[in-house]
């Protein structure tokens, strides 16, 4: 596993949550419990690697092979729960040449062995199964796999299955707080005539002798479970490398020329991601874009590549700006999960904001470094117009549930408005590039990264991350007149709130530290006249 890194309020911040979103009446069920729960079967042992070797039929949509499962205990037990979704079948689980005992519960799958095996030693089992794994309808919003075809007929295949799990399609123990510490081999046999592209560096190809080749990769770095991927297609390879950095591009033959010309993006790309969040964080296993029959996600070191070669989001700009139009959203936004996700994961996918109001920050980081500030402020507070406000963006702990969708957007907007609450650059830049590098290849948690900000700035941003993450409103700043006197005072579900704005009066700009109390301006100040620079702080007015 990553190192996991728990702030000791961790426990409080639960239950907080937890309180706060009750009144969405969610239900939950045991299957959910048992996915996204850290229960003594799970937590009694940390996976060191998985080396997984399947055949994949395309004309049967199935697969068969094995995972063989390395993992080291934590605390003597003689039962561990590995996952596999219950659609699959357990062919058999195997330990020191002899099969165990299972029952499955669920999509869990809790093993016993014969004797307990004691704290510190490391054990391997052979995970036999096979099955037909869910098929997409909407990949990659829902899990599962897709099967395509290329313009020449040729089968085209991919899978997704972030916040679905993992273990859709594969044994594994599906929880985003342990990770392989020593990688995997991912081995993957498909018709002669077809390519697999899965994550890391290509070790070789076999014939089988029997229609089938299998194609061997391997990833030394700790990886997500959902990041772990099959891509397969009869693929042109495109090589490059970039300053030391190999590039590969898997992409389908028709495509080849507009993807060298399209791909050139990915250099600048890199040139401003490693100078503001540090050095490519998987460069042992190189960083590729693949071809996709979806739109995208963040496979490390394979990124799926789905937006057909257009700018924007599949030629469209998600900010209404037209600023979005100047790059492939897929391939900076997925890109940019390599950092924020990949390198650095939340504990429970409740914390999701972790990856993608990171993320989504970056690409205004993106148009930061090739258009300017003006732009990048501009581009990010486009991002406005999808925020719902509907529901917290932090999702319930323990059962597999994401929050707010807002978790892009609204938390994009959130780390604009943090940026502009320091009101320094030099130490902005360099808080997010001593984020990065504090956390880069860790599991952490909400409560570690507001830790983490608050200890950077000096500041107790801990009510400003809580009304953005825990409540579904945004801060509102309200004003009234008394006594021909303009007062103002923010308006948030928490307490001791304090945030400043920025403002105009007749020509000169100002700004002034709000909180929950009512204060006033200095002057006699004609309410109509003020101006609030809503770009630089997510809030809205109320008179």
């Amino acid at each position: 596993m990553k190192n996991i890194i728990l702030s000791a309020m961790v426990v409080l911040g639960m239950q907080q949550v937890s309180a706060q979103l009750i009144t969405e009446k969610e239900t939950f069920t045991r299957r959910d419990s048992l996915h996204g729960g850290l229960r003594p079967e799970r937590t009694d042992y940390d996976v060191q690697r998985y080396d997984l070797n399947i055949t994949i039929n395309p004309g049967e949509r199935s697969i068969t092979g094995y995972n063989d499962i390395t993992f080291k205990l934590i605390y003597n037990t003689n039962k561990i729960q590995v996952d596999l979704f219950e659609n699959m079948k357990v062919d058999s689980i195997v330990f020191e040449k002899k099969k165990l005992d299972y029952i499955r519960d669920n999509d869990a799958v809790f093993i016993a062995f014969p004797n307990r095996l004691t704290r510190d030693s490391t054990h391997k089992i052979r995970f036999y199964y096979s099955g037909k794994p869910t098929v997409a309808k909407n990949a990659p919003w829902d899990g599962g796999f897709v099967f395509s075809k290329d313009a020449q007929g040729k089968d085209w295949i991919a899978v997704a299955v972030q916040g679905t799990g993992a273990s859709l399609w594969y044994p594994v123990k599906d929880s985003q707080t342990d990770e392989p510490d020593k990688g995997a081999t991912i081995k993957v046999a498909v018709p002669n005539g077809l390519m697999n592209v899965s994550n890391g560096r290509f070790l070789g190809s076999e014939d089988l002798k029997n229609g089938y080749t299998r194609w061997d990769w391997e990833v030394i770095n700790p990886i997500n479970n959902y990041d772990i991927t099959v891509n397969i297609a009869d693929y042109a390879h495109i090589h490059d490398n970039y300053k030391g950095l190999d590039l590969d591009y898997y992409v389908l033959r028709e495509n080849e020329s507009k993807a060298r010309k399209h791909f050139e993006e990915v250099k600048p790309m890199m040139d401003c991601f490693q100078s503001k969040f540090g050095k490519y964080p998987f460069w042992e296993d190189s960083y590729k874009l693949v071809e996709t029959p979806y739109l995208g996600m963040e496979h490390q070191s394979a990124v799926a590549y789905g937006n057909k070669y257009r700018k924007g989001y599949l030629g469209h700009d998600n900010s209404g700006t037209g600023i979005g139009m100047t790059f492939d959203f897929i391939t900076i936004h997925e890109s940019g999960h390599e950092w924020f996700g990949n390198s650095i994961t939340s504990k429970d996918i409740a914390d999701m904001w972790i990856h993608e109001a990171f993320t989504t920050y970056t690409e205004a980081v993106f148009v930061e470094c090739t258009l300017g500030y003006d732009k990048a402020l501009a581009y990010v507070n486009g991002q406005s117009r999808n925020v719902r406000n509907d529901r917290p963006i932090i999702g319930f702990y323990g059962v597999n549930k994401e929050g707010s969708g807002d978790m892009y957007y609204k938390g994009s907007l959130l780390l604009n408005t943090i940026r502009h609450i320091i009101n320094n650059d030099a130490k902005w830049w360099k808080l997010l590039l001593d984020y990065s590098e504090t956390y880069k290849k860790q599991i952490i948690d909400t409560e570690t990264v507001i830790a983490f900000f608050n200890k950077e700035t000096g500041m107790n941003l801990t009510p400003l991350f809580d009304q953005y993450l825990r409540y579904k409103d945004i801060p509102a700043l309200e004003l009234r007149t008394e006594n021909q006197r303009v007062e103002y005072r923010w308006k948030t579900n928490v307490t001791d709130f304090q945030m400043p704005i920025e403002y105009s009066y007749n020509g000169k700009t100002s700004r002034v530290n709000v909180t929950n109390e009512w204060q006033q301006f200095d002057k006699k100040t004609d309410l109509n006249k003020l101006k609030f620079n809503t770009q630089k702080m997510y809030y809205t007015v109320v008179k």
